[in-house]
């Protein structure tokens, strides 16, 4: 199972088990309303934040492989200039 698709499931789960705990709560229908739209921007603004993480981190491995590619490039380029100057 992929990370992705459990974090997925985790955050589903928990937005719903804090939605039926909000509406079985014995409380005014405006304070539920209130209390369901503060969770729900709560849930959104950390859906965020963990995104955010994420493509920071993928970012950060794209730049790695990058650079690690750019070396084997250059070190290739050397190699190939060295042997083609073996040969003459």
């Amino acid at each position: 199972m992929e990370t992705g698709n459990v974090l997925v499931g985790v955050l589903a789960g928990f937005a719903v088990g804090v939605t039926v705990g909000i509406l079985f709560a014995p409380d005014k229908g405006s304070n539920t309303r209130r209390k369901i739209s503060n969770k729900s921007s709560d849930f959104v603004n950390d859906l965020e934040n963990k995104f955010n993480d994420f493509l920071e981190n993928v970012n950060e491995k794209f730049e790695t492989v990058k650079e690690d590619m750019a070396h084997k490039t250059e070190n290739g380029v050397h190699k190939a200039e060295a042997a083609y100057n073996s040969i003459k």
